[in-house]
């Protein structure tokens, strides 16, 4: 899109939430629209603001504006990365896109990132903040922005946004926080059902996305008249199963509940699909149940649909977060708070918590112990690969604050991952996800609220427990069993195990890194689920997208 006077020109991959709102600031300054955009807001927005515009957007975006009368393109990505930018400097030249398959022709051979591709087998890293699987593929970081220089033929990038603790917030009683945080998450919601098609959820049965639905659909009813549509994927494996959490929110909520039981023909079929759409190796066979529900979604006709990434990273929902608040409490010598966090996990956590307290202790903040667990994996690997492994394995750094363990959760090791899975397998249907939990206020909120608010009495999330409390049936708010959206991968991955081994086997990328016939031996087979997928992955990634060989730099 261009401004009417031809001066700026934009392309856009995104959604600006609060368009209205700065349109109506944008006119009582002077200016006029011709159509009901948020595409022309952002032009509009750069014409009045500069860069700093984006600043003031709430949404998810990547976008590039000619601005001839600097003679620069300007190039933005949202706060968190929820939407992607690539770019490659091929010789004499620079070039950007939202997928990496636009960009690849330009490059003289496809080769694999030795350093990105042993963080990832080592250890589990699936989305890096600069860099790619593909040497020379980059990536536009979140919540900064590129600065190319036309007449001078470079660029710059710089960071617009960082997340920043709010002491203001880690003060306030439950009560207080209770309140701002339901104000904050309704307006959250109600800004990304603005659409003028059809809007839908994604219902897993698990707190963060009932949280979501149940909002929602009361809002969507309000305003529509209609009943919000949910969309389920049930595993087909009973330990997994979250259908009966689901339809109770359903039933509760007056959904129109859309289920659909994904088999292993089905995984089967689509593993071509999802590695090309992902179009970058993946960690688990999980993300299978999102691509189904998107593509239901699209066959149902609900091209909009929100989600719940980012609920986990924000509001302390991983066990392992009781891990670090008892670590932190032992190193401020606080006993009282570590008397509650061992009291409150044996009196409320799941089954097994005080062991998986111990595990995750000696997991995150062990790592001679991790690299003991690793051992017999690692020894797949050729010797001159020892620096890379050795790298992989080192410790992402101890952190001073539960704030500066979820800034790194946030910005680099876990929901950078989590959302590019989202994007790709929402983009492959045509879809559009919008994920409450990532307004950007919202994550101020909760990532500064007082950890004891978020992490009480044994459960994860209390904060966002207790002010569901009144919206949700008990066995969703005081659920004690996350699943995580699992796709039934064991069954899955046991059915499929020959054609695992024969992927393996014939990959020329994996043969290069490992030891002589460790890849056609049996000890590759009796690895953990976990490593035999990432080698799995890397393979088909290998097949689907022919890389043709592995650069060290």
């Amino acid at each position: 899109m261009s401004t009417p006077d031809g001066r700026y020109w934009i392309t856009y991959n995104g959604e600006i939430y609060n368009y209205l709102e700065l349109r109506e600031q944008l006119i009582a300054r002077g200016y006029r629209f011709v159509s009901e955009t948020d595409t022309e807001v952002i032009l509009k927005a750069y014409d009045c603001w500069g860069q700093s515009c984006v600043g003031r957007f709430n949404g998810m975006w990547a976008f590039a504006i000619h601005d001839p009368r600097h003679n620069i393109v300007f190039c933005s990505r949202d706060r968190f990365g929820v939407k992607p930018f690539y770019y490659v400097e091929p010789a004499g030249g620079f070039a950007f896109g939202s997928e990496i398959r636009q960009l690849l022709p330009l490059l003289a051979c496809s080769e694999a990132d030795a350093g990105i591709l042993f963080d990832f087998l080592v250890s589990r890293v699936a989305e890096h903040p600069v860099r790619s699987f593909f040497s020379g593929v980059c990536k536009l970081p979140p919540g900064h922005n590129l600065v190319f220089d036309l007449g001078k033929g470079r660029y710059a990038i710089q960071r617009y946004y960082t997340l920043e603790a709010r002491t203001e917030f880690a003060a306030l009683s439950l009560e207080d926080s209770m309140e701002i945080f339901r104000g904050l998450f309704r307006d959250a919601i109600r800004l990304r059902l603005r659409s003028d098609v059809r809007v839908g959820t994604c219902l897993s049965g698990g707190l963060d996305s009932s949280s979501i639905a149940s909002i929602a659909a009361e809002a969507y009813r309000r305003d529509s008249g209609q009943a919000f549509s949910a969309i389920t994927a049930i595993s087909e494996d009973p330990a997994t199963d979250e259908s009966e959490f689901a339809r109770s929110v359903a039933h509760n909520s007056g959904l129109e509940w859309i289920s659909i039981t994904p088999g292993y023909e089905d995984f089967s079929a689509a593993i071509d699909a999802v590695v090309s759409a992902q179009e970058e190796p993946f960690a688990s066979a999980s993300i299978f149940m999102q691509f189904f529900v998107m593509r239901e979604a699209r066959r149902s006709g609900i091209p909009v649909l929100l989600d719940g990434q980012g609920g986990d990273e924000t509001l302390l929902g991983y066990e392992r977060y009781f891990a670090d608040h008892l670590l932190h409490s032992l190193k401020t010598l606080r006993p009282v708070a570590m008397w509650q966090v061992l009291t409150g996990l044996h009196r409320n956590g799941p089954r097994g918590a005080l062991r998986t307290l111990l595990r995750n202790l000696l997991y995150f903040h062990a790592p001679g112990i991790r690299r003991l667990a690793l051992h017999d994996q690692l020894t797949l690997f050729r010797p001159d690969f020892k620096p890379l492994v050795r790298a992989a394995n080192e410790p992402s750094g101890t952190h001073s604050s539960i704030f500066g363990m979820q800034k790194q959760e946030i910005e680099r090791s876990n929901l950078p991952a989590l959302l590019r899975y989202e994007d790709k397998n929402s983009m492959a249907h045509s879809i559009e996800t919008r994920l409450p939990f990532l307004d950007y206020r919202l994550v101020e909120y909760t990532t500064s609220v007082a950890t004891s608010i978020k992490l009480r009495d044994g459960w994860g999330k209390f904060l966002l427990r207790k002010s569901m409390a009144d919206l949700m049936p008990k066995e969703i708010v005081w659920r004690k069993h996350k699943f995580g959206f699992e796709a039934p991968e064991s069954r899955w991955m046991e059915r499929h195990h020959s054609a695992i081994q024969r992927t393996i086997a014939s990959s020329d990328l994996l043969r290069e890194i490992f030891r002589t016939n460790a890849q056609r031996s049996l000890a590759v087979m009796k690895l953990n689920r976990g490593m035999l997928w990432r080698l799995y992955s890397l393979a088909l990634w290998e097949r689907v997208f022919g890389v043709g060989g592995l650069r060290r730099d």
